[in-house]
């Protein structure tokens, strides 16, 4: 009996420095850290399950969890994405507005609002042939992919997002216009029409 307490401590130790080491830790990960142990999964479940209840984790989506109540951190849940659309626009302080965080994603995943530790998400579908200009920026404690500035903008044109003249402004003042003809080189002539 104290032999079985034991290593149910030892497990929550190693559990707990994996998720101090990482953001966002995957069932995969709890899986091969206690892979020599009987009835993984079931024990697997039975561990998770203790962490969440005592709130040392949370569930963020299914098979991935966290410590921490940023609901960015889906963004490393549903790759390929990144962060894109208003959030990358409050990001790059070029809209004043409050907003949820928008992913971005090639995955075939349901595209719409989701709840995320208590918050809203929105999370957009995108062909992979469009998945560039992201870059890695520090937000808080973590590094998130958010779009640049001329991926951002030509998002917001391939999504029909409405785009304030104020806004506009600000998004031309900082643009570098050689890297947004780059970019729009990869879409089709139909659309480059409609965003010029």
């Amino acid at each position: 009996m104290g032999e079985i307490i034991l290593g149910k401590i030892k497990y929550i130790k190693d559990l707990e420095r994996l998720f101090e080491k990482s953001p966002v830790v995957d069932v995969n990960s709890i899986v091969r850290l206690i892979r020599n142990k009987k009835n993984v999964k079931q024990y697997q479940k039975q561990l998770i399950r203790n962490l969440v209840l005592k709130g040392r984790i949370k569930k963020l989506v299914k098979g991935f969890y966290t410590m921490h109540n940023d609901p960015s951190l889906a963004v490393f849940c549903i790759k390929p994405s990144y962060l894109g659309l208003q959030d990358a626009l409050s990001f790059h302080e070029l809209w004043e507005q409050e907003t949820i965080p928008v992913i971005i994603t090639t995955r075939k995943v349901r595209p719409g609002i989701r709840k995320i530790l208590g918050s809203n998400i929105l999370i957009r579908r995108i062909d992979k042939k469009y998945v560039f200009g992201i870059n890695y920026e520090k937000q808080g404690d973590f590094y998130f992919p958010y779009s640049d500035i001329e991926k951002t903008f030509i998002d917001m044109i391939y999504f029909k997002q409405g785009i304030s003249q104020e806004v506009r402004q600000e998004i031309i003042k900082k643009i570098n216009m050689k890297k947004l003809n780059s970019y729009l080189k990869v879409y089709p002539k139909r659309f480059r029409k409609r965003f010029i």
